[in-house]
């Protein structure tokens, strides 16, 4: 018995001593503790993370998140730690590794393809203005992550985080379901703690619903809060970054980094004044706030434990001191018909302006067209191309019918939001983000079940997400919206929303 218990000492000292540090769920402000007291260098958790992805996301359950790591990831941590050594840290992102969409130009070692082979070899020629600002706030970026090819507006039979040079991404919760898209990459790199932080985008929904999906915070802020320069579009009266975190304050620390007022975006303009949105947020910021429940989201009533789940987060709203005004009903008429209309006019202009400025190898949609089905076994191998060709249609954005979709789309989505804030003098709505994922299906495509993001996506105005509950394990997101410019307010609130639910789980890895 006695030598038995010396071989299990022996065992136990030897697991202590060899163990690996552990930074799995740590935030920034944690990170940073460390850093300040010398247990931690960023160059240690750059690595930490690196060896984390070549782990999880490329061999375990091969999650596919990540398209690649840039190779200047270490040298950079390790010049970081030597100027916090010398003068301090120049932020909260100091060190801090960032994960980019890989729509998000960077004038580096790593490629900028939007998911696509037609760009796998494009670098363009300078960092995109967001991408300026995080190195600027002194952030790592550590590399770039898969999405949806083309932002999933490629074909109308899409599979959500599938692209011809990333493969299928995978929901970390369960490997068979759908990360949601187009975000998914950078999304499920947070969720599976392969990254502290990231940068998606959105047009209408592809921050929230991977967010709300990978059970993160994601915050898709005004229009023209982030600069659209040196990002693969869309569609200009729509697009924006947005970020994802595991918490509230990181997605706000992340948001403060990359705003500014971009001179090539004159959309920035209008944002006059820039926040630090971490500051000041309390677990009590809820208390006298009216929130309106919106009851008419895509897919409503569609699914009861998405319901008690939405019930349940408006009962810790009102436990918080929140008053809410339920039964809010938005009428949406031609507001999606609209909106199709207006991406598929701004994509052939703003992607054929893009495409010119980066002097990417595709020069034109018409060109993207016919590299595809030249290359249709490896680039569309389960979907095609329809959309690009109903885009490829269109005319200029002087077009009489661009115009008044245009008109159309923002006076719906707009008025709805603004009409509902003034008539019960609401602070935010609120609407579950999504249902629980779905099952990957390349045959069938995407089976969206519950979506609330196209309000905020159209309007151009503020929404986050933050994780509510689960369905069978699953995550489940509320979103919250409000005016524009709102955003320190709305982080305020969604932040005292989380403190009281304290929902995220990481998934089980």
């Amino acid at each position: 018995m006695r030598s038995l218990l010396s071989a299990l000492l022996i065992l136990a000292l030897a697991a202590c001593t060899n163990s690996e540090p552990d930074y799995l769920e740590a935030d920034i402000a944690a990170l940073h503790d460390h850093m300040q007291r010398g247990e931690l260098s960023s160059e240690a958790l750059v690595g930490w993370y690196i060896d984390r992805i070549a782990t999880i996301d490329r061999a375990g359950p091969v999650l596919k998140s990540i398209i690649e790591i840039n190779p200047d990831a270490l040298s950079i941590a390790r010049s970081l730690d030597e100027e916090w050594k010398t003068s301090g840290p120049r932020g909260p992102m100091h060190g801090i590794p960032v994960i980019l969409k890989a729509n998000i130009d960077t004038a580096d070692q790593m490629y900028t393809s939007a998911g696509s082979l037609a760009l796998a070899d494009h670098v363009p020629p300078e960092d995109a203005f967001v991408v300026r600002r995080l190195r600027d706030a002194g952030a790592v970026i550590l590399g770039k992550g898969n999405l949806s090819e083309w932002a999933n507006f490629r074909s109308t039979m899409s599979s959500s985080g599938w692209s011809s040079v990333g493969g299928q991404t995978l929901n970390p919760y369960d490997t068979r379901r759908s990360p949601c898209g187009s975000s998914s990459g950078p999304a499920v790199a947070v969720a599976a703690n392969l990254t502290s932080v990231s940068v998606g985008t959105e047009t209408d929904g592809s921050v929230v619903c991977p967010a709300g999906v990978n059970g993160i915070v994601g915050i898709k802020p005004t229009l023209g809060l982030l600069s659209r320069s040196g990002i693969i579009p869309i569609a200009h009266s729509q697009d924006t970054a947005g970020p994802m975190g595991r918490t509230v304050r990181d997605a706000a620390i992340l948001l403060t980094a990359m705003t500014g007022t971009d001179p090539d975006d004159t959309a920035t303009v209008a944002a006059e004044t820039h926040h630090d949105y971490s500051a000041n947020l309390t677990a009590d910021a809820l208390n006298g706030k009216r929130i309106g429940i919106i009851r008419s989201w895509y897919g409503a009533g569609s699914d009861q434990r998405v319901e008690d789940i939405y019930q349940a987060s408006i009962k810790t709203l009102q436990q918080s001191g929140a008053m809410t005004v339920d039964d809010i009903n938005i009428e949406a008429g031609d507001l999606y018909d609209a909106e199709y209309e207006v991406l598929l006019y701004e994509f052939r202009a703003d992607l054929n302006a893009y495409f010119e400025k980066s002097g990417s190898p595709i020069q034109s949609v018409a060109e993207l067209i016919v590299y595809n089905d030249a290359n249709a076994e490896t680039v569309m191998p389960i979907f095609g191309q329809e959309i690009l060709l109903a885009a490829e249609e269109k005319g200029p954005l002087t077009e009489a019918a661009y115009l008044a979709a245009l008109e159309t789309s923002k006076r719906i989505s707009q008025s709805a939001i603004d009409d509902l804030l003034a008539e019960h003098e609401l602070d935010a709505l609120i609407s579950p983000t999504n249902g629980p994922a779905w099952l990957i299906d390349h045959i069938n495509g995407d089976s969206f079940g519950i979506g609330s993001s196209s309000l905020a996506a159209i309007s151009g105005y503020p929404s986050i997400t933050v994780p509510a509950g689960f369905v069978s394990g699953l995550p489940v997101g509320l979103t919250f919206v409000t005016r524009p410019w709102n955003e320190k307010q709305l982080i305020e609130i969604a932040y005292a929303f989380e403190q009281t639910t304290g929902v995220r789980k990481p998934p089980d890895l």
